[in-house]
């Protein structure tokens, strides 16, 4: 299997505008995330944008970009409009552009399970919740799995109900994926769907369809950048940890 890792990059946000370019530690924090991708098992990676500033930047630091039409309506539309130009690889794995702080092992476990379950169509990853306040933060999306790891649910509400408070069986979903490329492709034409449109959950639109998600646990719980104050957050770790790219 050919393994590519697309990361979708948009200027605009309603919390942090332009927020791919906002400097972090002498470099943007698209370098950031492009960089600390390209040290994972993937074949390879691209940045996909519409935006003139974002293309620019990647390519004056030496990274593979591509351009894409404007109005995608989410990142799944942007990566399925990248994987109908680039036909060779077999999975592809949606990295967040907000998320400067990746490890390489959260992309490598993705990888690995795909080589593992050849057949598997979708997976993403959890991390173990520690605290009833970010049980029932609805910014703080849940997942319940099987036995077996496949989803049962994703929800911005506690799910499952605390009748008895015990924190082992809470799990927060981590917003990296990965897909066959041709599910992907078949995915994002997709109506949205009821569960969809009530909790704002894209990847509900893939169980509503009987379709089922690999959920992996990892231990890593990286900071999203959504604001300025987890932009600050992110940079203090970095010359904390003296971390370099």
């Amino acid at each position: 299997m050919k393994f590519l890792g697309i990361i979708p990059a948009r200027y605009g946000s309603s919390r942090l505008e332009g927020k791919p370019l906002k400097d972090i530690c002498g470099h943007t924090m698209i370098e950031w995330v492009y960089r600390r991708a390209k040290l994972s098992k993937l074949d390879d990676v691209i940045v996909a944008t519409d935006d003139k500033r974002i293309f620019d930047e990647v390519e004056r630091f030496g990274g593979k970009v591509i351009m894409t039409r404007e109005g995608h309506p989410n990142g799944t539309s942007r990566i399925a409009e990248v994987c109908e130009k680039i036909t060779d690889c077999d999975v592809v794995i949606n990295i967040q552009g907000d998320e400067p702080l990746i490890e390489k092992d959260m992309i490598n476990s993705l990888i690995d399970a795909f080589l593992k379950e050849p057949e598997l169509q979708m997976g993403t990853l959890k991390h173990k919740l520690d605290t009833m306040e970010e049980v029932k933060n609805p910014n703080s999306v849940k997942v319940i799995t099987d036995k077996n790891d496949y989803a049962v649910y994703f929800s911005r509400s506690v799910i499952p109900y605390p009748r008895k408070e015990d924190m082992k069986n809470y799990y927060k979903h981590v917003g990296i994926y990965g897909y066959k490329r041709k599910f992907v492709l078949e995915y994002s034409k997709w109506e949205q769907t009821p569960l969809e449109i009530s909790e704002s959950l894209e990847q509900l639109r893939v169980l509503e369809n009987g379709y089922k998600i690999k959920v992996l646990p990892t231990p890593y719980k990286i900071i999203g950048v959504d604001t300025e104050a987890e932009l600050e957050r992110v940079r203090e770790y970095i010359s904390k940890n003296n971390l370099k790219i």
